[in-house]
């Protein structure tokens, strides 16, 4: 049993704005019931009025996510019905005369061809064939591919396994989060049967853009630390199946409306043991972008707690692309150390000026940080291996028109890059419209799959991994 001793939980569903407004200028933490703390110093704690302003914006967007959820969604499905409207006929000047022919084609959202705005950012499915199967470069390239296609319905990632990777889909898990009482957590399991041994890819779904659940779980500045582990982001260990009691090895499934609740980590760990019981020569690896990434490695994390060293033992690598930092510096060394006796691969992606990797922030107010290598790729696709990434914390003047020349670059590069690199390369016009709001965020286009599709086709990889 891991059992989490100390503790720091935010619950903005008891937060009131008066509360809020109160605790923002003042550390008295009585009748604060948004605030559920095992620290007896934490008032001193919060005396700074930085830590104070930090958890103060954290609650609010929580808030905010809770109360537009359903117009989040609405507007989540009425863009992409529109963008796979638009996809489905041909383009706009099609619509009109489909229309008047009675030949228009009406999008389902459950379809094998209705894709997230995630995948009509970037519409590619097809894995490089020109990449040797097994090779480092392609399990780097099908770890992206595959954290992209987690974003996408069961029939979407159905059809493209069949027809275009030719795998095999051996799960679609939709998990629960028992803190936000709601299925918040998506993960699919693929078998790649052309590589010897077989290969079993577990992909963790990111911050799906219009999904108030997943910013809440990355908003939320919770903290839990565990004994000889250090402190762990509280958001995503709930995302991941926290139970109130910590990390138990197993757990007894709730029967909620008939249904099985599914906790994430359990019901992976369950079934990948059936999976490689059944492929004993198999392997697997972990993978996730954005908040996906983050759960991969906790996962593992979980994994090294409960000392699972058979498990370990078939895992082969994790691969996590625009991953936030997750823990602080003692679970970095717990996280180190553990890496290197169980003899598991970490690679972290990075692509130039991504904002989510710098977050939360690694200075003296907040206690996370990120641990082993970082492989960085510039704008040009230029790799190399990093203790940490440039401008860690994102937000600073001096990175600030460099980053806003980056990114008219970036837009421009998004016009020639297929005469340059390839038609393969050839970026659509939404694509093109995002990377016009990286003139005035930069960070936020520079997030998306597509640069990291592209880093590990094009970007080289380097051997080398830092201590």
């Amino acid at each position: 049993m891991c059992t989490t001793e100390k503790y720091f939980v935010l619950d903005p569903r008891e937060a009131t704005f008066s509360d809020l407004a109160c605790f923002l200028f003042s550390s008295d933490l009585r009748n604060r019931k948004f605030i559920d703390s095992s620290e007896q110093k934490l008032e001193d704690d919060l005396c700074r009025f930085r830590r104070r302003w930090i958890i103060f914006v954290s609650i609010v967007i929580q808030k905010l996510m809770i109360l537009l959820r359903k117009p989040v969604y609405f507007l989540g499905f009425y863009i992409s019905f529109w963008l796979n409207l638009l996809s489905s006929n041909g383009g706009f000047f099609k619509i009109l005369p489909n229309l008047f022919k009675g030949k228009i084609i009406w999008p389902e959202k459950t379809s094998a061809t209705f894709a997230s705005l995630i995948g009509n950012l970037d519409r590619r499915v097809e894995l490089d064939r020109r990449i040797e199967r097994g090779s480092k470069r392609y399990k780097a390239m099908l770890s992206i591919m595959a954290s992209k296609l987690s974003y996408e319905n069961t029939n979407f990632v159905s059809s493209v396994l069949h027809n275009h990777w030719k795998m095999d889909l051996l799960g679609f898990y939709s998990c629960w989060n028992g803190y936000q009482k709601q299925k918040s957590t998506e993960v699919i399991v693929i078998k790649d049967t052309s590589t010897y041994p077989n290969l079993i890819v577990v992909s963790f779904r990111g911050t799906d853009p219009f999904d108030s659940d997943d910013w809440c779980t990355d908003f939320d500045l919770s903290w839990y630390e565990i004994k000889n582990v250090g402190k762990v982001h509280g958001g995503f260990m709930k995302a991941l199946g926290l139970q109130k009691e910590g990390w138990p090895k197993d757990v007894n499934f709730d029967q909620t409306q008939n249904e099985t609740t599914q906790y994430a980590y359990y019901t992976i760990m369950h079934h990948l043991k059936e999976i490689l019981d059944q492929n004993p020569a198999s392997k697997f690896i972990l993978t996730g972008h954005s908040l996906g990434g983050a759960l991969a490695i906790l996962f593992t994390a979980v994994l090294m707690m409960h000392d699972e060293e058979q498990m370990l033992d078939k895992l082969e690598g994790v691969y996590t692309f625009g991953q936030p930092r997750v823990g602080d510096e003692e679970f970095g060394k717990f996280m180190k150390n553990s890496l290197k006796k169980y003899e598991v691969m970490y690679e972290r992606y990075v692509y130039c000026n991504d904002m989510v990797p710098r977050l939360p922030f690694d200075d003296k107010t907040l206690m996370f940080k990120h641990f082993g290598a970082c492989l960085y790729y510039d704008s040009f696709y230029r790799g190399k291996v990093e203790q940490e990434e440039p401008n860690k914390n994102y937000f600073s003047m001096l990175w600030a028109i460099p980053k806003i020349m980056n990114a008219m670059w970036e837009l421009m590069r998004s016009f020639i890059i297929p005469y340059w690199k390839g038609e393969e390369y050839r970026e659509g016009g939404l694509l093109k419209c995002f990377r016009v709001v990286a003139l005035l965020i930069p960070g936020l286009p520079a997030h998306a799959p597509n640069d990291y599709v592209n880093a590990t086709l094009l970007g080289n990889l380097p051997d080398l991994h830092l201590d």
